[in-house]
């Protein structure tokens, strides 16, 4: 999902009818892509989380889900996001249809037994949906948070606190009962009552995003953030989009505007200031990874415990043209 930030809007030409796409395997160049993400960060911090969310059909080699599992990319990842399983797949608030749900479950039923965190994000606001949310995955066997607000912007008034909360020290994606995902803090006063705001909690994973008003959170941040009000040790994760491109980053040059880099591509109408990238191509992923200016890299800096990667479905887009 991804923030919502008034941005100026930079009309890209769109990349249809492009040669040079033809014989593209959208959705491999994706799994390598994430791959390399995983490897790299561990080559530096072993027990660096990755998790994709959506894009659940890279999960097996055809893309069905009784297909044989892509275990390449399996091994490189600690679980996958889904969002939008329960509610919220075609209105926020609304029950997701049966067959969209049927066909998400498939993929994701398969993935708890191979040691696989789930973790699912409905959009519901009523008080008994998000208990409908909550009960539904928690049969799954999936972790899961009800998000008021599609922005991610909040901590959710209801339940007042965590579904099953506890004080257990959480080192692993698999150990966490619940979570939050809040990546847009502009409802809050300052950079301090945010953190404070979050520290507060006993949630057992934060997803959040590492930068408040475009400053990087410190060291020191982020380890304030990893004890549970309640005690015990919790994990916090950084939001990091690799499917597009956001003109909001420290990354974005001004120039782009009136001259794109070509891996730079369509603009996403749904979200002003996002761009589509031709994700496989080596320039777009060293802004990723690779350099101490790369995002991945300054996650790694900043001590958080994972990352939460957006826009995995991307090649869904490629794939269309």
């Amino acid at each position: 999902m991804k923030k919502f930030l008034i941005a100026a809007i930079v009309l890209l030409p769109a990349c249809n009818k492009d040669p040079d796409l033809k014989n593209i395997d959208f959705r491999q160049e994706m799994r390598n892509f994430v791959s390399a993400i995983s490897r790299y960060a561990r080559q530096s911090t072993p027990a660096f989380l990755i998790v994709p969310q959506n894009g659940i059909e890279l999960t097996t080699l055809n893309g069905e889900a009784d297909g044989p599992p892509a275990s390449l990319y399996l091994n490189d990842i600690d679980g996958v996001g889904q969002e939008d399983l329960f509610y919220g797949y075609v209105a926020d608030n609304q029950a997701t249809p049966s067959a969209d749900n049927a066909y998400l479950l498939a993929f994701l039923q398969k993935l708890p037994p191979q040691g696989k965190a789930v973790l699912v994000t409905d959009y519901c606001s009523d008080a008994s949906k998000m208990d409908d949310s909550w009960l539904q995955n928690n049969r799954q066997g999936f972790i899961s948070f009800a998000a008021p607000d599609r922005q991610l912007r909040q901590i959710p008034a209801y339940p007042p606190a965590p579904r099953a909360a506890n004080t257990d020290d959480i080192n692993q994606l698999t150990d966490a009962k619940n979570f939050l995902y809040l990546i847009n803090p502009e409802g809050f006063a300052n950079r301090q009552a945010f953190l404070d705001s979050l520290a507060a909690t006993s949630f057992d994973l934060i997803i959040m995003d590492a930068f408040y008003e475009g400053s990087l959170l410190t060291v020191e941040e982020v380890n304030s953030l990893k004890t549970k009000q309640g005690g015990g040790r919790r994990l916090v994760i950084a939001y990091m989009s690799i499917g597009e491109a956001e003109d909001y980053r420290y990354y974005w040059q001004a120039s782009w505007s009136s001259n794109p880099p070509d891996w730079l591509s369509a603009p996403n109408p749904d979200w002003p200031g996002n761009f589509k990238v031709k994700y496989w191509q080596p320039e777009w992923q060293a802004i990723i990874y690779g350099s101490e200016q790369a995002y991945l890299d300054k996650l790694l800096a900043a001590g958080f415990d994972g990352a939460y990667l957006d826009i995995i479905e991307a090649f869904e887009y490629f794939e269309s043209l």
